[in-house]
């Protein structure tokens, strides 16, 4: 007779239930922090439900999605878990807002080779910390723990937001003209793009400085992306902004020709905006020059606006109001076929 094999559990697969359950309930009191009018079920269910505001005449919704990277990396290294869930929420609400539109709520997805509680709730924590700057709910989202899949103490992380706007008030850049303005936001560092960069550097530099702009060094470089969503709906419905770019991955040279006319060029002046010595370090750790740099990463300036010049000023001081540091980095111009969509000078 054929012995009974010896009973497997999912546990011993390397999937922890019990482990999953406690975390739903650790971030259940985090995610009702951010629930805000129109939700109308949230973490718990198979499906988050929400209502569109009914001020709306003509609602449009506006999704976006995107991870935080090999940012991620560092944070392993580093086991600095509290900020890349700010980074998460950060990269998906920017990108809505570029159309005008008011964040409604995210959902996040976690996944691990094994589910360690204290540290899914840490970054969790981040995810809703987002949240609450981004006036959004997190309503939902998924923790999956698949052994074999990442390596102990690495996880992956994705994010999905959904926002609104009225159809008429839709940015789409189609009125930018010779002339216009080009407003930069100041960033608060690297954000999440070029970090597979920034770890070659930091491989070429065994004794990096130990601060950056007076901030230690690690702080620096884990810095969470900065969310514009409360200064830049402000300006919004106060101002005639034209368009909107979230700087992102391509630098200010890719992402800014996103929001242009084919026949408009941004001209910038370098000497605008400062220049941190995070940048500074990153580019002669890199050793490349000044267009690999606005390539790669955002410079200083994490989101774009141009609006008329009439307007300019008035714009400008409603985004200091909100706390928000500003400059007036550039001008539109018409673009000839020779010329390229952004130069910077």
């Amino acid at each position: 007779m054929t012995p009974s094999p010896t009973p497997l559990s999912y546990k011993d697969a390397g999937v922890d239930i019990d482990a999953g359950d406690a975390l739903v309930e650790r971030i259940r009191p985090l995610a009702r922090r951010t629930l805000r009018e129109g939700v109308l079920a949230g973490i718990g269910g198979f499906g988050a439900l929400f209502e569109v505001p009914k001020h709306y005449r003509e609602p449009v919704l506006v999704s976006g999605t995107d991870g935080v990277g090999t940012k991620l990396k560092l944070a392993f290294a580093w086991d600095r878990h509290d900020t890349v869930g700010i980074d998460l929420v950060a990269m998906s609400v920017n990108d809505v807002l570029v159309s005008g539109a008011k964040p409604l709520f995210f959902l996040d997805y976690f996944a691990c080779g094994h589910l360690d509680v204290d540290t899914a709730a840490t970054v969790v924590g981040g995810i809703a910390a987002g949240c609450e700057q981004a006036d959004c709910s997190l309503i939902g989202g998924e923790t999956a723990e698949m052994p074999g899949m990442y390596p102990d103490g690495e996880y992956d992380l994705a994010g999905f937001a959904v926002g609104v706007v009225e159809k008429s008030r839709i940015l789409t850049g189609a009125d930018v003209q010779p002339g216009d303005v080009v407003l930069g936001l100041a960033s608060s560092g690297a954000h999440s793009n070029g970090f597979s960069l920034v770890r070659k550097c930091l491989e070429r530099t065994p004794s990096p400085p130990a601060t950056l702009d007076r901030i230690p060094f690690r702080d620096a470089i884990l810095a969470p992306t900065r969310i514009y969503v409360r200064s830049v709906l402000a300006a919004l419905e106060r101002h005639p902004v034209k368009a909107l770019a979230h700087i992102t991955g391509g630098g200010l040279l890719d992402n800014i020709p996103r929001v242009l006319p084919a026949n408009a060029t941004a001209h910038l002046e370098r000497s605008h905006w400062p220049r941190n010595e995070l940048f500074s370090w990153l580019q002669d750790a890199a050793g490349i020059d000044d267009t690999a740099m606005y390539r790669t990463f955002n410079c200083g300036i994490g989101m774009v606006l141009v609006i008329d010049p009439a307007h300019a000023n008035a714009c400008m001081a409603t985004l200091r109001e909100y706390g928000e540091t500003v400059y007036g980095i550039g001008t539109i111009a018409h673009r000839n076929a020779s010329d390229a969509a952004v130069t910077v000078c």
